[in-house]
Parts: structure tokens; sequence; C-alpha cells
């Protein structure tokens, strides 16, 4: 059966359609109660779904926010979202997702598929990259992202800013202080233990891992030990998992007899954490008996990992409903969000371990 047209309900209700499209799609000059009243019974008994973009044009408003992620399956960037969406429920507002693995180019197409769609705002999460493949996809993201604000659209980035965006009016990013967090977390880690130390990060460019990565060399420095070693490797469980079978031969002696070589291992987000504890585990270690291992973000799924991961605790949700929130524009009694905080938490995995207490990694 064919949808009920506005046409038709103007003719049940006895008006024209211009006067059914100003009541039933918020336009402020609505026509008086009863002819109101009769437009919604029409559209009521015909079952007429109004045009959401038609009501868009008559608020001058969509109600709708564009939500940008690299992966909607990895916990970090869940929890932004359950944010964002808190804040679009606030404004009386839906939200659109796209998820794009980390390409600019991609970012890009999302920004104009929500630009066309008139979203109020846009929200990105996700790492910004200064890699060499990427130099195109930025300048593409930045001048779509330029155009979308100069025609009223508001964008939130959490982390960074647009590489090479310049549009200042309604462009607003929401900061991490990654690489100070990374710090602490060295600092606290090099006070009780005297094994080497790893890092698994990202690939080189990619400026949270990057943030990250300095963030703990400086950490080590100032705790007076050299700086750790560095495995490049994909932003994912997976390369996290294939730094830990790397690490796994670095570990386990090669010569009978031989004493095992311990490592303190940080990985620069908690995915990749447990891929690289998965990978120690399927070559017959332990932790934090063989090897002890720390991850940054403090996902929730870590609520199930053992042992416990030692992580830097970031609001996730917070930040994502600051990034929605401030996307959104400052209203006269915003007085400004507090900025972004994280904690370090140190839990079983990098406990000095002693060989009758280890735990098996679950």
């Amino acid at each position: 059966m064919a949808a009920s047209t506005l046409t038709e309900v103007a003719r049940l209700a006895g008006v024209s359609p211009a006067t059914a499209s100003r009541v039933l799609n918020g336009s402020a000059r609505i026509p008086g109660k009863d002819i109101a009243d009769r437009v919604r019974q029409a559209a009521e008994s015909l079952g007429y779904i109004p045009n959401a973009q038609a009501q868009g044009l008559a608020k001058s408003s969509s109600g709708l926010i564009g939500l940008i992620v690299h992966d909607i399956a990895d916990p970090y960037f869940a929890a932004i979202a359950r944010g964002v969406q808190d804040a679009a429920r606030e404004q009386h507002k839906m939200v659109l997702l796209a998820t794009t693995e980390g390409a600019p180019d991609s970012e890009k197409e999302a920004v104009a598929a929500f630009a066309a769609r008139r979203a109020d705002s846009i929200v990105i999460a996700g790492s910004r990259t200064s890699r060499t493949e990427d130099l195109e996809g930025n300048t593409e993201l930045a001048a779509e992202l330029d155009r979308y604000c100069r025609n009223g659209g508001h964008v939130g980035v959490i982390g960074h800013g647009i590489v090479g965006a310049a549009a200042a009016d309604g462009y607003r990013v929401v900061s991490v202080p990654n690489e100070e967090l990374a710090a602490q977390l060295a600092t606290e880690l090099a006070a009780s233990r005297e094994e080497d130390f790893v890092i698994v990060g990202g690939p080189e460019g990619l400026f949270t891992s990057d943030d990250r990565i300095r963030g703990f060399q400086r950490g080590l420095a100032s705790a007076g030990l050299p700086a750790a070693d560095v495995i490049r490797t994909d932003f994912t469980r997976a390369g996290g998992f294939e730094a830990g079978l790397a690490l796994a031969a670095r570990i386990t002696p090669s010569q009978p007899g031989t004493e095992t070589k311990r490592l303190c291992i940080f990985a620069v987000n908690d995915v990749m954490a447990i891929g690289a504890a998965a990978a120690l585990r399927s070559q017959g270690l332990r932790i934090p008996r063989d090897a002890a291992v720390a991850g940054f973000d403090d996902i929730e799924t870590l609520r199930d990992f053992r042992p416990a991961l030692s992580t830097v605790h970031l609001p996730l949700e917070e930040i994502g409903r600051q990034a929605a929130s401030s996307a959104a524009g400052p209203s006269p009694d915003d007085a400004g969000s507090p900025p972004i905080t994280g904690q370090v938490i140190l839990r079983r995995s990098t406990e000095v371990a002693h060989p009758s207490s280890a735990e098996s990694v679950a």
C-alpha cells in the first residue's frame, strides 16, 4: 500500500497543502488550534508519516548528529558513542553513525554524507594521522569539514584537530592528555621493577599512539631508565597479538637451562594489550610471572579480563558527551566543560611476580 501524502492529509482536513505542512513540519507559523487539530487528526487517520527533511527545513534543524568512528566494535569507540548518544538525547536529537577504519578519505565521505543530510553537528572520534599515504585524504577531509562549517555546521573532534582544517567558527577539539598520562604510567611502573621495558605501538604518524609512546619514554627517562624498545604494528588487537608472538620469543629461553628474560610490556591501547597477552599465553607464558603487561584506556571489556590489566583510565563516555555538547555550540549559561583527566590504575598484570602466585591469562 502506498504511503499517504501531505496533499491527501490537506484534502481530508479541508486546508491547503501549505497549511498542512506548517502544522506537521514544525513551522513557527502554525494556524489556529482548531485548524491544527483538524490537520493532526487527518494525518493520524491516514497514517501519514511526516517528512523529516521537510521538518528540518521548517525548523532550520535536522535534529541529527553525525558520529564518525574507526570501528564501533572496538569497546573504546563504543563507550564514546554512548556518551555522544547521551548528549544527543539531552538535545532531543538522533545519532547517525559511520565507521571508517581510520582512513581520512573514508572520513571525508562520511562528512559529505552527513552534510548532505543537513546534520546539525558532526563528532569525529579516532586518531589523526600524518602518514604519507594519508596526506591526500587529510587535505580532502579538511576541505570537506571547512565547507560544512562555512554552511553553518558544527564539528567536535576528539584528541587532535583535523590536519589542515582552517575553519574557526563551529569547530571544537576535546583534548585528551595522552602524553602526560602515559608518562605517569611509566613513572609508576618504573618505581617497582628492574626488567626491560618494551612498547607496543601503532604505526608511526598515528597521533594518539605517538603521544602515548613519547609520554611513556619521557616517564622512563625521568626515572633514570633507558628508553624502551618500540614495536610498531596495527593499532588493533590483531596487531597486539602479532607483537606478542615476537615478544614471546624474547622471553622464552633459547637454550635449556637458560634463565627466562622477563619483560614489562606497555601496549598503547587496551585492545593491543589484550592481543599481546593472548599471544604470550598461546606460547605457554604467564602474566605476571613471565611478563608484565599494561594498556591504556580502561575499556569496559577489562572487567572480565584475567589477570586484571594495569592501564590508564579515561572517562570515555564523558569524552563523547563533551564532544557532542561542544559541537552543538555554547549555551547562554554554559561555563565551559572541565578538562579531560585520567588516572593510572595498576592491577595484577604488572605485579612484581612470584612464581608460586603467578596467574594465567584468561
